[in-house]
Protein backbone atom coordinates (compact mmCIF):
# COMPACT_ATOMS: atom_id res chain seq x y z
CA UNK A 1 0.00 0.00 0.00
CA UNK A 2 0.97 3.40 -0.64
CA UNK A 3 0.92 5.47 2.48
CA UNK A 4 0.91 9.79 2.20
CA UNK A 5 2.36 11.44 5.40
CA UNK A 6 3.21 14.77 6.14
CA UNK A 7 5.67 15.91 8.90
CA UNK A 8 5.45 19.68 10.17
CA UNK A 9 7.91 21.29 12.34
CA UNK A 10 7.41 24.78 13.89
CA UNK A 11 9.55 24.87 16.89
CA UNK A 12 13.92 24.92 17.06
CA UNK A 13 15.82 23.66 13.62
CA UNK A 14 12.43 22.89 11.56
CA UNK A 15 14.66 21.18 8.69
CA UNK A 16 16.70 19.37 11.06
CA UNK A 17 13.30 17.91 12.65
CA UNK A 18 12.03 17.22 9.55
CA UNK A 19 15.43 15.49 8.44
CA UNK A 20 15.48 13.38 11.56
CA UNK A 21 12.15 12.30 11.12
CA UNK A 22 12.54 11.22 8.00
CA UNK A 23 15.39 9.06 8.96
CA UNK A 24 13.38 7.64 10.88
CA UNK A 25 10.89 6.93 8.60
CA UNK A 26 13.36 5.07 6.34
CA UNK A 27 14.81 3.24 9.00
CA UNK A 28 11.42 1.78 9.83
CA UNK A 29 9.47 1.63 6.25
CA UNK A 30 12.79 1.85 4.16
CA UNK A 31 12.43 3.50 0.52
CA UNK A 32 10.64 6.65 0.42
CA UNK A 33 10.27 9.84 -1.52
CA UNK A 34 9.56 13.48 -0.62
CA UNK A 35 8.02 16.05 -2.00
CA UNK A 36 9.39 19.83 -1.85
CA UNK A 37 9.26 21.62 1.87
CA UNK A 38 7.13 24.49 1.91
CA UNK A 39 6.35 27.13 5.11
CA UNK A 40 2.69 27.63 6.34
CA UNK A 41 1.17 29.74 9.18
CA UNK A 42 -0.21 27.56 11.96
CA UNK A 43 -3.36 26.24 11.10
CA UNK A 44 -6.02 25.68 14.12
CA UNK A 45 -3.88 27.96 16.79
CA UNK A 46 -2.14 31.41 17.11
CA UNK A 47 1.31 30.92 16.68
CA UNK A 48 4.18 33.32 15.54
CA UNK A 49 6.10 30.48 14.45
CA UNK A 50 5.49 29.39 11.31
CA UNK A 51 5.75 25.66 10.24
CA UNK A 52 7.73 23.91 7.37
CA UNK A 53 5.82 20.66 5.86
CA UNK A 54 6.94 17.91 3.43
CA UNK A 55 5.42 14.84 2.10
CA UNK A 56 6.68 11.76 1.94
CA UNK A 57 5.73 8.45 0.65
CA UNK A 58 6.10 4.98 1.23
CA UNK A 59 5.03 1.42 0.50
CA UNK A 60 4.32 -0.77 2.55
CA UNK A 61 2.60 -4.09 3.66
CA UNK A 62 1.44 -3.29 7.44
CA UNK A 63 -2.05 -2.35 8.24
CA UNK A 64 -3.47 1.56 8.82
CA UNK A 65 -3.39 1.18 12.63
CA UNK A 66 -0.27 -0.38 12.45
CA UNK A 67 1.53 2.61 10.57
CA UNK A 68 -0.20 4.96 12.78
CA UNK A 69 1.91 3.52 16.12
CA UNK A 70 5.00 3.43 14.48
CA UNK A 71 4.45 6.98 13.14
CA UNK A 72 3.20 7.80 16.99
CA UNK A 73 6.52 5.98 18.18
CA UNK A 74 8.56 7.92 16.14
CA UNK A 75 7.00 11.41 16.60
CA UNK A 76 7.05 10.90 20.64
CA UNK A 77 10.71 9.74 20.39
CA UNK A 78 11.79 12.82 18.61
CA UNK A 79 9.47 15.15 20.35
CA UNK A 80 7.83 13.80 23.82
CA UNK A 81 5.85 17.07 24.48
CA UNK A 82 2.07 17.00 23.65
CA UNK A 83 0.60 18.70 20.51
CA UNK A 84 -2.48 19.88 22.43
CA UNK A 85 -2.89 21.33 25.72
CA UNK A 86 -5.52 20.52 28.65
CA UNK A 87 -8.37 22.63 27.10
CA UNK A 88 -7.45 20.51 23.52
CA UNK A 89 -6.34 23.35 21.63
CA UNK A 90 -2.85 22.97 19.34
CA UNK A 91 0.37 23.93 20.56
CA UNK A 92 3.74 24.57 18.74
CA UNK A 93 5.78 21.44 18.21
CA UNK A 94 8.96 19.69 17.01
CA UNK A 95 7.56 17.43 15.07
CA UNK A 96 4.06 16.65 13.96
CA UNK A 97 3.69 13.20 11.22
CA UNK A 98 0.26 12.62 9.97
CA UNK A 99 -1.06 10.18 7.72
CA UNK A 100 -2.70 12.07 4.65
CA UNK A 101 -4.06 9.05 2.73
CA UNK A 102 -3.47 5.65 1.97
CA UNK A 103 -4.06 4.24 -1.40
CA UNK A 104 -7.36 2.46 -2.13
CA UNK A 105 -7.94 2.49 1.94
CA UNK A 106 -11.03 4.42 3.42
CA UNK A 107 -11.18 4.00 6.98
CA UNK A 108 -13.33 5.19 9.80
CA UNK A 109 -12.21 4.89 13.58
CA UNK A 110 -11.93 6.82 16.45
CA UNK A 111 -8.16 7.13 15.90
CA UNK A 112 -7.68 7.58 12.90
CA UNK A 113 -9.88 8.77 9.51
CA UNK A 114 -8.46 8.08 5.97
CA UNK A 115 -8.44 9.78 3.88
CA UNK A 116 -7.29 12.88 6.46
CA UNK A 117 -10.39 15.11 7.37
CA UNK A 118 -8.48 18.40 6.54
CA UNK A 119 -6.48 16.93 3.30
CA UNK A 120 -8.50 19.20 1.21
CA UNK A 121 -8.88 22.27 3.74
CA UNK A 122 -5.17 22.34 4.67
CA UNK A 123 -2.56 24.16 1.81
CA UNK A 124 0.56 22.54 3.58
CA UNK A 125 -1.16 18.79 3.36
CA UNK A 126 -2.87 19.23 0.07
CA UNK A 127 0.28 20.59 -1.81
CA UNK A 128 2.81 18.02 -0.85
CA UNK A 129 -0.04 15.14 -1.28
CA UNK A 130 -0.69 16.44 -5.00
CA UNK A 131 3.72 16.46 -5.58
CA UNK A 132 3.58 12.57 -4.59
CA UNK A 133 0.59 11.41 -6.67
CA UNK A 134 2.12 12.41 -9.35
CA UNK A 135 5.66 10.81 -8.85
CA UNK A 136 6.74 7.92 -10.93
CA UNK A 137 7.23 4.63 -8.62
Amino acid sequence: MKYYINIGSNLGCRELNISRAVREIEKEFGWFELSNMIESEPWGFDSVHKFMNIGVLFITDQEPLCVLHKLQDIEKRLSPNPHRDAAGRYLDRVVDIDIMAVEGIELDTPELTLPHPHLNDRPFFLEPYRELLYKEI
